[in-house]
């Protein structure tokens, strides 16, 4: 059976055809690490997640390559570094903040059962080739040098604005763009920058400075994907300018028409039908969900809408995922415990194949259950990124020892509240882990922490 997956550029679906099936490459714009997730920084991580396991599926586990970059050098890092850190070295506060939340993406990740990809290179580790790639397009006259800036000429890249499908001036006037006098266009952006005082630097040969944000993912792509791969993900949100620019420096660097063969993105995500922003304290971080509910409940509520689509994210339809990973792990626990060797219905696969169409595939899983094919739905949850342990597990979160005072717990308490002040959202995740092998489930709400036994 074919795969089909609608490609951002077409505006279509397309049929997947691998460019080496012995060799699929799939980057995904990973996340920026100034500050711990939210619940919309879940999605691609959910949604490209299980792509990659069908992909696997379909071709191999050992034919697929997956990466996920860590964005460590961005404007947003320095001043939160700077704030939170400011008696020590930037470039230590740098590596101290970045670690922290690099960590808890990745514990955040592993608790959405999400499998780990192939790669997850962080872009400091990747200056030698962004400074190349420059160096390359400035001798192209693909790029120009301006009061010790770097950038990249949109004017000699043809075919500028192909994947968001705007001209010049609809992207200059929809888009935040920095005007400046040192551009020649106004939409013309940044390869590297100078540093100011208590910014990180690296020597280059226009001086002392760091690169822009585009730059970064087309170098290590380029890096470890050569000059075209077959996809590149992330959210609605970087078709421009992320990835608009990061096709025309990759292309002109390559002399070639396509970075990618498909560009796939999730759609956005509504908090209780208002939009996210950090600025109106309309956000969830993933940490405090995950404090509340299980990774698997997540999950399903992810999926449960249509990728491209945008979902509303309620505590109704967490309710109801939760209440049917419960109906489905009670069912699951009571047949036999042996990994079935069957292959997975086709009915879900189907349903996957046409764009991951997880809706329909989820309604598939709803009549196996109903119709008691519980073989079935066995045999469908591995590939959705589920396992029968993992469902269990998301059920209820069974104590270990719950013989603990309520001094003790209320100690806890303001310590993680202390930590989440300092922003330290690691010790404060330590902490709400420490409390739940104990059999104790935080609960935040405003301000306020309420705490309760696990039943």
């Amino acid at each position: 059976m074919d795969l089909f997956l609608y490609n951002s550029i077409s505006r279509e679906k397309e049929m997947f055809i691998p460019i080496d099936s012995k060799n699929i490459r799939m980057y995904v714009c990973g996340p920026t690490v100034y500050d711990s997730p939210h619940i919309g920084n879940a999605r691609p991580v959910i949604i490209f997640d299980l792509l990659y396991r069908l992909l696997r599926y379909k071709y191999g586990n050992d034919k697929v390559q997956y990466i996920r970059n860590i964005t460590d050098v961005d404007d947003k890092i320095n001043k939160i570094a700077l704030e939170k850190y400011p008696d020590i070295d930037i470039n230590d506060a740098i590596s101290q903040l970045t670690k922290n939340i690099e960590y808890i993406f990745k514990d955040n990740a592993k608790k959405l059962n999400c499998l780990n990809p192939t790669l997850e290179p962080r872009a400091t580790d990747h200056i030698r080739q962004m400074i190349e790639m420059i160096k390359k397009l400035i001798d192209s006259d693909k790029a120009y040098v301006s009061d010790r800036h770097v950038l990249f000429s949109i004017n000699s890249h043809k075919n500028y604005g192909s994947l968001s499908k705007k001209s010049q001036k609809d992207l200059l006037a929809g888009a935040r763009v920095e005007i400046a006098k040192y551009k020649e266009n106004p939409l013309d952006f940044v390869l590297w920058k100078p540093s100011q005082i208590n910014e990180p630097y690296w020597d280059s040969p226009w001086g002392k400075g760091r690169p822009g944000w585009h730059i970064e993912c087309s170098a290590m792509s380029s890096e470890y994907f050569g000059s075209t791969f077959d996809i590149h993900g992330g959210g609605i949100d970087l078709i421009f300018p992320h990835h608009e620019n990061e096709i025309a420096q990759s292309c002109s660097y390559h002399s070639n028409k396509k970075m990618a063969n498909f560009f796939m993105h999730n759609g956005s995500l509504n908090l209780e039908g208002k939009k996210m922003s950090k600025s109106t304290g309309n956000i969830v971080s993933l940490g405090d969900l995950l404090g509340k509910y299980s990774g698997p409940v997540i999950r399903l509520a992810m999926l449960s809408t249509h990728y491209r689509q945008p979902i509303d994210w309620t505590e109704k339809n967490l309710q109801q995922s939760k209440n049917i990973l419960k109906k489905w792990s009670n069912k699951l626990n009571q047949i036999s415990n042996k990994d079935s060797k069957e292959s997975i219905p086709e009915g879900v696969y189907k349903s996957l194949l046409d764009d991951l169409n997880t809706p329909q595939a989820l309604s598939h899983m709803h009549k196996y259950f109903n119709n008691k094919e519980y073989d079935k739905l066995k045999n469908s949850i591995e590939i959705m990124g589920f396992t029968s342990h993992s469902l269990t597990e998301g059920n209820d979160i069974k104590s270990k020892n719950t013989q603990i005072s309520e001094l003790e717990i209320l100690t806890l308490i303001d310590e993680r509240k202390d930590a989440r002040t300092r922003k330290d959202y690691k010790k404060s995740d330590e902490i709400r882990n420490k409390l739940e092998i104990r059999g104790i489930r935080l609960q935040d709400e405003d301000n306020e922490t309420t705490w309760e036994f696990i039943e």
